[in-house]
C-alpha cells in the first residue's frame, strides 16, 4: 500500500508539474499573440508536445486560455503581496504596491490584462478572473489606506470612493501608455503619485 501510495503521489505531482509548465508557456504565447488568437497548437509547438496532451489537461482551448490568464493573475498577485509585505509603514507599502501594480519593465501582465478586458465582454471565465483581480487589488489598497488612516499617515474621508478613482485612473493611464502610447511611463507614474497623494492627503514625493 505504501509503494502504491508513493507512486500515486508521484503521478499526481507529475501531472501538476506538467499543468504548471503548460500554463506558463501559454501565458508567454498569449503575451506574444493575444488571448483570442492563441491556439492549442501554438502552445503545443512551443512545448514540443502533442496537442492531445494539452487537451488531456484542459479539455478545450477556452479552458486553457482562461486558466492561463488566471495563472498570470495569481503570479501578479503574489508579486503584489510580496511588495506590500516588504513595506515598513503604510506609505512605504503603498509606494511599493503602486510600483508593483503599475506597468513596469516589459509590462507583460498589463498587456495580457488589456487584452482580457476586450475578451471579457464575451467570455464569462475571463470576466470572472478579471473581477477577482480587481477585488483583490481593492482589498490590498483598502487595507493600506485603513492602516494609514488609523496611524495618522493618511487622511481619507471616503476610502471606497478614493479606491474607485485610483483604480480607474491607473487602468486608463496604462491603456494610454501601453496601447495608445500617448503618454510615457514617467508621466504615468507621476500622475498616479499626484492623484493618490491628493486622495490620501500626503506629499506626492513620498510615493516616488
Amino acid at each position: 500500500m505504501t509503494g502504491t501510495g508513493t507512486a500515486g503521489r508521484r503521478r499526481r505531482r507529475s501531472v501538476e508539474l506538467r499543468r504548471d509548465e503548460i500554463l506558463a508557456s501559454t501565458t508567454e504565447t498569449v503575451d506574444r499573440i493575444g488571448l483570442e488568437a492563441t491556439r492549442v497548437t501554438d502552445v503545443a509547438k512551443a512545448l514540443n508536445v502533442s496537442p492531445a496532451l494539452i487537451f488531456y489537461h484542459f479539455g478545450t482551448k477556452d479552458t486553457l486560455v482562461s486558466e492561463a490568464f488566471a495563472y498570470a493573475v495569481e503570479r501578479d498577485l503574489a508579486r503584489l503581496d510580496k511588495a506590500t509585505g516588504a513595506g515598513k509603514d503604510p506609505v512605504d507599502k503603498l509606494r511599493r504596491a503602486l510600483r508593483s501594480y503599475g506597468p513596469t519593465g516589459a509590462a507583460k501582465g498589463w498587456r495580457i490584462w488589456i487584452d482580457a478586458w476586450a475578451l471579457a465582454q464575451r467570455e464569462p471565465g475571463i470576466r470572472k478572473v478579471l473581477r477577482g483581480m480587481e477585488l483583490r487589488w481593492c482589498e490590498v489598497l483598502r487595507a493600506m489606506i485603513d492602516e494609514g488612516v488609523s496611524d495618522g499617515s493618511f487622511t481619507c474621508p471616503d476610502p471606497d470612493a478614493a479606491i474607485a478613482r485610483i483604480s480607474a485612473l491607473i487602468d486608463g493611464l496604462c491603456v494610454a501608455a501601453l496601447v495608445y502610447r500617448t503618454i510615457s511611463r514617467e508621466q504615468l507614474r507621476g500622475w498616479v503619485a499626484e492623484t493618490v497623494a491628493r486622495e490620501l492627503g500626503i506629499d506626492p514625493a513620498a510615493l516616488s
